[in-house]
């Protein structure tokens, strides 16, 4: 079954852009979460802002929103968060630094964590190369001994 939420009633000018592609694999049959553009979140907030009061509970039924959205969204665009660039890029540009050192910065450390999971494995394999070499030692010795039959 495909749901597909439409917004040609809407008066804000907005199109329907056509049902979501079926997700396959073994977690297709999960709910999927929303995710809306800066230019609906904001095309919303206003149409909810200009209807009476009477008139707001049919809007959020109709597209399938809480009021919870709309007061985060109003939120955001009073902020002026709601139409900026991705948050990775805004990050990075707060911190001074590029997309490329930005992504350096994280490549170095996933090769600092997976060094550290290697040094890890390797304590590991010898820790367990010397246990197998006293039991195989252990097991020779009780092999040789003489055993006292009193």
């Amino acid at each position: 079954m495909t749901v597909t939420l439409t917004v040609a009633d809407s008066p804000t000018g907005l199109t329907d852009d056509g049902a979501m592609d079926a997700p396959s694999g073994p977690r297709a049959d999960r709910p999927r979460r929303r995710s809306f553009t800066a230019q609906y979140k904001l095309a919303m907030v206003a149409e909810y802002d200009g209807l009476p009061a009477g008139e707001k509970g049919a809007l959020l039924r109709r597209e399938g929103l809480y009021s919870s959205h709309i007061i985060e969204w109003r939120r955001a665009r009073d902020a002026g968060t709601l139409t900026g660039p991705p948050v990775q890029a805004t990050l990075a540009a707060r911190r001074g630094k590029s997309a490329e050192q930005s992504e350096i910065e994280r490549l170095r450390r996933q090769n600092e964590r997976l060094a550290a999971d290697l040094a890890r494995n390797k304590a590991a394999l010898e820790i367990m190369g010397k246990t197998h070499a006293f039991l195989q030692l252990l097991s020779e010795n009780a092999d040789n001994d003489p055993k006292s039959s009193s």
